[in-house]
């Protein structure tokens, strides 16, 4: 007997078909992966178990006996957990106020710290936190800790079902380990889990079952260990994914850009730097290293105490239109909040730092405008319904295209990437990647700041290091391994291999070829 049957579910938004005829099966004690592209109807899915959509037609079973779930609190009373990737918590309360939150315990209106507190305790011991004081603000804790209450709230409720939306984009390497210790005792204890990941690695940790979605319709599903990567990628996207980290040929050249003893108000602390023009650069480190603020340091959007900053020779200072204007581009990690504006058009976010060309006395021209965006949109497979779309009703893939291709409608010369492939599937990852090398080809310069530290490896020339504020070690990419990438990051000393020592970078000495694949 399934935990979860959803069969033939169809679900429309006026002409757009978002489901058509989906079924996902999931048996208790079961960790299952739901993987597709975005926009491929994993989250219209999620929404109407969730009781957030309606479906059109189709069939939903819990425990083999049809429900209907149409709110919230209907899917939460059938034992439907949501843990979203944005976090739902009320941080000026504390755990136990939120962990009980729309269940409290009462006795004559009043109530029952007293009834509800052992509860807590209890299901705070189940997760591995037994000293874990129920009155600590859920706005002190970190993210991994905030989401962990997120579970104990679903587990209170006596959750059958749990989905787990992108739960890892934001957690340390520590805090990933802990929530999948958590996720196998939820199996161990015959609860069935979703798993929504574009990291197939993960998968392949957790996940004993995966299903894919296409376009709104179930493209393949069966056990994990029966389907390679290969397989999983080709179901993805419709067609085979020979490699999922392109190899573009460019050729470092000259030093562009030179960061000499740069210190923000807190970090970094006198990180120095040289990048190439026609060289992508790797910036590994773990979360809180500091390499956020060196990127936002570098354009101008924090403060710097000291150092020196020159592209081209040519000293920079001042805010983020003054680096512009010195021919720096950033694509921002917080894509929603400073990467694009929501509520504008493709057209509005792809032009806006750079309208010269579509003005004429004053006056923007927007039928020539609106033929160049038509020529990005191409040149980078943007999906969206005409320019003038807003970018809120695009999926997340193609909001980072835009975010991508405005900076590189500035004409940039040195772009900044700070984790941008985040939240992303598999087949807009290796069109980013292709990106990346063409603008090296083109003789641009990149700075390509990750967590993922297999994509460094597979796309860079050369890796930096920056471990708390400061840029320690800076090597070929040959030169490094994910192993030595940690151990480094974590300010250990990693040693090359014995018998390679490095070469220097220049033209003589072209990056290697990138051909791994997923």
């Amino acid at each position: 007997m399934y935990a979860l049957e959803m069969r033939d579910v169809a679900k429309a938004f006026g002409p757009t078909r978002a489901l058509k005829g989906v079924t996902l099966t999931v048996r208790p004690g079961e960790v299952h992966a739901l993987l597709g592209e975005n926009g491929a109807g994993k989250s219209t899915l999620m929404k109407i178990l969730a009781g957030a959509y309606r479906p059109d037609s189709g069939e939903i079973r819990l425990g083999g006996r049809p429900v209907v779930i149409h709110s919230p609190h209907a899917a939460r009373e059938a034992g439907i957990a949501m843990i979203y990737q944005e976090l739902n918590l009320a941080p000026h309360l504390s755990i136990e106020d939120n962990i009980m939150l729309g269940r409290e315990a009462s006795h004559w209106g009043w109530l029952s710290r007293g009834t509800q507190r052992p509860r807590v305790r209890d299901v705070l011991a189940r997760l591995g936190h037994p000293h874990l004081s129920p009155d600590t603000l859920a706005g002190d804790l970190s993210v991994g800790m905030q989401q962990l209450i997120e579970i104990a709230r679903a587990l209170v409720f006596d959750a059958q079902v749990l989905v787990f939306d992108e739960p890892t984009s934001s957690l340390t390497q520590a805090d990933t380990a802990r929530l999948f210790d958590v996720i196998r005792r939820l199996r161990a204890e015959g609860r069935a889990v979703i798993y929504i990941s574009h990291f197939l690695e993960e998968i392949r940790q957790v996940c004993d079952a995966y299903t894919v979605l296409r376009d709104g319709e179930l493209a393949g599903t069966g056990p994990l260990d029966a389907a390679t990567d290969a397989r999983i990628a080709t179901l993805m996207i419709g067609r085979s994914l020979d490699e999922l980290f392109p190899t573009v040929p460019h050729t470092p050249g000259e030093p562009l850009l030179d960061v000499s003893q740069l210190a923000g108000q807190r970090l970094p602390r006198g990180a120095t730097l040289t990048l190439h023009r026609g060289e992508i650069l790797g910036l590994a480190g773990l979360v809180g290293s500091g390499r956020t603020e060196f990127l936002r340091c570098l354009y101008g959007l924090d403060a710097v105490r000291s150092g020196r900053i020159t592209v081209a020779g040519k000293s920079l200072q001042g805010g983020p239109a003054a680096r512009m204007r010195g021919g720096l581009g950033l694509v921002s990690e917080d894509r929603k909040g400073e990467g694009l504006a929501q509520s504008l058009s493709v057209a509005d976010n792809l032009t806006a730092s750079r309208l010269g060309p579509y003005t004429r006395a004053g006056w923007l021209r927007l039928s020539a405008r609106k033929r160049a965006v038509r020529q990005w949109m191409g040149k980078l497979a943007i999906k969206a319904r005409h320019p003038d779309q807003p970018v809120s009703e695009l999926s997340g893939g193609n909001q980072q295209k835009i975010a991508l291709a405005r900076v590189l409608h500035e004409e940039a010369d040195v772009i900044l990437l700070d984790e941008p492939t985040r939240g992303i599937d598999v087949g807009t990852k290796s069109e980013l990647y292709r990106l990346m090398g063409e603008s090296a080809a083109g003789g641009k310069a990149v700075l390509f700041v990750s967590s993922y530290f297999r994509e460094l490896l597979a796309t860079c020339d050369r890796i930096a290091v920056m471990v708390r504020g400061e840029i320690r070690e800076v090597r070929p990419a040959r030169d490094w391994t994910e192993e030595s990438l940690m151990i480094a990051a974590t300010g250990g000393l990693a040693e090359p291999p014995a018998d390679r020592i490095p070469p220097p970078l220049t033209p003589a000495n072209p990056p290697r070829g990138s051909s791994s694949t997923d």
